[in-house]
């Protein structure tokens, strides 16, 4: 069974940085398409960035250019890497696969301040 392990998650003022990260371990994820979320408590999840097999992002149009998705295959690891963070990116983030998701792991909180 694949088990998700989101961190790296903190609080930030406007304008800064963080990166997280997402280990997948009982599975190799090097094949798959990894996303990542992010959900506002009372809000749906919503969809951010997804990385596929042969290393080509897509993001959504509130990530494009302030936000990086990369993945370490040794380490089975997914990476966001979030710059010029602002109030609204405050949420927690989640990874999973795009396609056929498993269980969702307990996210790492992003707070940003203005």
């Amino acid at each position: 069974q694949v088990h998700l392990v989101e961190s790296g998650g903190g609080s930030v003022q406007t304008g800064g940085s963080l990166r997280l990260s997402c280990v997948a371990s009982g599975s190799k994820h090097q094949h798959s398409t990894m996303a990542w979320y992010r959900q506002v408590p009372g809000s749906k999840r919503e969809w951010v960035a997804h990385l596929d097999a042969l290393g080509s992002p897509t993001y959504a149009a509130s990530a494009k250019g302030r936000f990086t998705i990369s993945r370490d295959n040794a380490k089975n690891t997914v990476y966001l890497h979030m710059s010029d963070l602002r109030p609204v990116d405050t949420a927690v983030y989640y990874c999973n696969f795009l396609r056929n998701p498993t269980s969702w792991g307990q996210g790492t909180q992003v707070t940003v301040s203005s």
